[in-house]
């Protein structure tokens, strides 16, 4: 299947741009099969494929529209070109469906995060963080939706939060040091002279 290549070996890097081609003959074969337009739908979002992912799950989509799967998938590469507006109207599909579906709370949190659409965001991780209190992503997600609302205490603890939940997780420990030096009166300080091109004048360094 799909000449005998796989995601696995597309992760180990042996692996050829045949393996995500619209040529293959099962393609040709089946050009509105669900279960080809899904896994190239995969295979492109894995390889880069944005443009070409979309096509392939929008065409997985048409010929099931009632797919759960097919429309996550389909948030992916949106997420990624930096589609918010329509990640989030895809997300918003799946969840009048299955408004508890963990996938597609996370992602919708995610695009309304970069829209600026911060209480909604927020008041979606809420409601989720009720069923996985310790969950290192939705935790993760609400603590930059915090920092973003300048609550830095807050985005803080909810690091904090995600250290004690998984320590092997240093991206939340990079994202405290962060939120620190956000809040530094040296960072400010250079910052402002920066801005006014003048020397800065520091201050103790301390947290």
């Amino acid at each position: 299947f799909f000449k005998q290549k796989t995601a696995y070996e597309i992760y180990q890097c042996d692996w050829s741009s045949d393996v995500c081609s619209s040529d293959l003959p099962i393609v040709t074969a089946y050009p509105a099969g669900y279960t080809v337009n899904l896994r190239l739908g995969w295979l492109n979002y894995l390889t880069g494929g944005y443009a070409t992912a979309r096509k392939h799950y929008e065409a997985a989509i048409k010929t099931a529209p009632d797919s759960i799967e097919a429309k996550l998938g389909h948030t992916l590469p949106l997420l990624a070109q930096e589609k918010w507006e329509e990640a989030e109207a895809v997300a918003k599909q799946v969840l009048r469906v299955d408004p508890s579906n963990y996938l597609a709370n996370l992602r919708l949190a995610y695009a309304l995060r970069l829209q600026k659409k911060f209480d909604a965001a927020e008041q979606l991780l809420g409601a989720m963080l009720v069923l996985y209190p310790t969950d290192v992503s939705l935790l993760t997600e609400f603590a930059l939706i915090k920092l973003a609302k300048d609550n830095k205490a807050d985005a803080k603890r909810l690091f904090n939060d995600t250290w004690t939940a998984s320590p092997r997780r240093t991206f939340a420990r990079e994202r405290i040091e962060q939120a620190y030096l956000l809040a530094a009166r040296n960072t400010k300080a250079a910052r402002e002279a920066a801005f006014k091109k003048a020397d800065a004048v520091y201050g103790p360094r301390g947290r």
